[in-house]
């Protein structure tokens, strides 16, 4: 009879591996910046900033609005290659590749 729970053996093997975007233009790192900006990094090792402040504090912001919230901004993260931020608001890694390749940073607009 066992009397003790053993949280080492407990454990639900792996089923599936982790799913690892390996696209060029995927981004594999993300940090953010003062006023509203990221410095990320692509697979491909393109390396440039984004600036949303623009797009944040417009009046067409839409479900962006709610990164005004620096705290909420800063929580930033990725998700199969894609940034993401807390309730599913997302930037397309695609644009944001072509955009950094050009200009080495990609003011968004609304």
């Amino acid at each position: 009879m066992r009397t003790q729970a053993n949280a080492k053996k407990d454990y639900a093997p792996r089923i599936t591996p982790e799913i690892v975007p390996k696209a060029p233009w995927r981004v594999a790192e993300v940090r953010p910046l003062p006023e509203f900006r990221l410095w990320v990094r692509f697979n491909d090792g393109l390396v440039g900033t984004v600036n949303m402040a623009q797009m944040i504090h417009s009046s067409a912001a839409g479900g962006f609005v709610v990164l005004r919230d620096k705290e909420l901004f800063n929580q930033v993260a990725l998700e199969y290659g894609a940034v993401m931020w807390p309730g599913g608001v997302d930037l397309a890694p695609d644009a944001m590749h072509d955009a950094i390749s050009r200009d080495g940073e990609w003011v968004v607009e609304t």
